[in-house]
């Protein structure tokens, strides 16, 4: 598969838009909206947070009882629409209203993402009107501009397509804090002009998520409003059935892991980018949890910001994730350097180890001696930015 054209609308027969309608302060583009051509298939993850936010739990009604016939998504930064009460429902069904009025739907064909802060009511005249405006300017190449209007304090835009001969899958993401899913993460839409049944979808869906944005984290905090979703139209007349899944399911794999690891990229304040892998586990839940217990280690973090090779740190968050690990087993790596093993540090350069995490790629692997199951997580380092991001994030 080759990767060519970028974005949600690369797949054929989806219309996309970005448009500004005054939820920021900037007058920056602050609402997407996504339109099919024909119904979709559609399949969603949410957060595992208990305080989830309205347009949560708006979608997971919608797709409870309406997962073949999607037809539109409509997105706003800018305001979460989080602990709003029944206020905030209205608010998210009027929005839904909107968009099925705008483009020629039902209302119980449209799902919607907020992302901003929370616990202030969306304003919904301006999302209103902002509708109108977007299903005006839905256009086959969106797709960009759709992107930028679901950023909050990211400084970057997440994309990533593949084509092969027979469907394409494109997807966007949003999200630089706030990022520890257990599901999915953020706020992110994929879609695909492969025919495909709901049932099917929602499984390789899952299967993609447990690879990818479940194995991506920033600081350790869980959003509101994570909502990951999947719609695929059949406009390439391609169908994937049951024996064809297995290549689907990798394909989708492939996009979710791109835009997964573009969030750890861009997490906020992050100055470096950091790969996580732990191998020699019982199995890969274990794996799991002593990667992203390593991952969401302030010490680790800061140590790695600052080029500091104290490997200690590292050793110390894989004994606290919750699963039986032996020191006498583990083997630990900074690069290429081997700097414990079997319990005791090795003979290595410091200088060495130190240069292993001084950019802005760095690679940690730990073995832990006990199986044979692998995994990998990606998460950046905590800097100073990121504080004074997160103290002033309202200001």
């Amino acid at each position: 598969m080759s990767q060519q054209n970028i974005g949600i609308t690369a797949a054929k027969g989806f219309k996309a838009t970005g448009v500004a309608c005054g939820l920021k302060k900037n007058n920056a583009l602050d609402l997407a909206l996504l339109v099919s051509d024909d119904d979709c298939a559609c399949a969603g993850v949410f957060t595992t947070n208990r305080v989830q936010a309205a347009p949560v739990q708006f979608d997971k009604q919608v797709l409870a009882k309406n997962s073949g016939a999607l037809r539109a998504v409509v997105a706003n930064s800018g305001c979460a629409n989080a602990c709003t009460g029944d206020a905030g429902l209205a608010d998210t069904r009027a929005t839904a209203d909107e968009v099925a009025k705008q483009v020629g739907c039902r209302a119980e064909q449209v799902l919607v993402l907020s992302t901003g802060v929370i616990g202030v009511r969306l304003d919904v005249e301006k999302v209103r009107g902002g509708i109108a405006l977007a299903a005006k300017t839905l256009s086959y190449d969106g797709g960009d501009d759709a992107s930028k209007a679901i950023m909050t304090t990211d400084t970057r835009q997440k994309q990533f397509t593949i084509h092969n001969s027979q469907f394409a899958i494109g997807g966007m993401a949003k999200g630089a804090g706030m990022i520890h899913p257990n599901m999915a993460t953020l706020l992110s839409v994929i879609t695909t002009d492969a025919k495909i049944s709901p049932a099917l979808l929602d499984q390789a869906l899952r299967a993609a998520v447990a690879k990818s944005f479940n194995r991506v984290s920033v600081e350790g905090d869980m959003s509101t409003n994570d909502t990951l979703l999947v719609l695929a139209n059949g406009a390439s007349g391609y169908e994937i059935k049951e024996k064809e899944i297995e290549g689907f399911t990798k394909a989708l794999t492939q996009v979710a892991t791109a835009l997964a690891k573009q969030v750890a990229r861009d997490g906020e304040g992050a100055t470096k980018f950091i790969e996580i892998v732990v191998s020699g586990a019982p199995d890969e839940a274990d794996a799991a949890r002593v990667a992203k217990s390593i991952a969401n280690s302030p010490l680790c973090k800061t140590a790695i910001y600052g080029a500091d090779a104290n490997w200690g740190r590292v050793v110390c968050a894989a004994g606290y994730a919750g699963v039986d690990v032996l020191p006498e087993k583990m083997s630990l790596w900074f690069g290429e350097v081997n700097v414990f093993k079997n319990g005791t540090p090795t003979q290595y350069d410091d200088a060495d180890a130190t240069a292993a995490i001084a950019g802005a790629e760095v690679f940690i692997r730990l073995d832990l001696g006990m199986g044979n199951a692998t995994t990998t997580v990606w998460t950046c380092d905590l800097s100073h930015d990121y504080i004074t991001i997160n103290g002033k994030y309202r200001t």
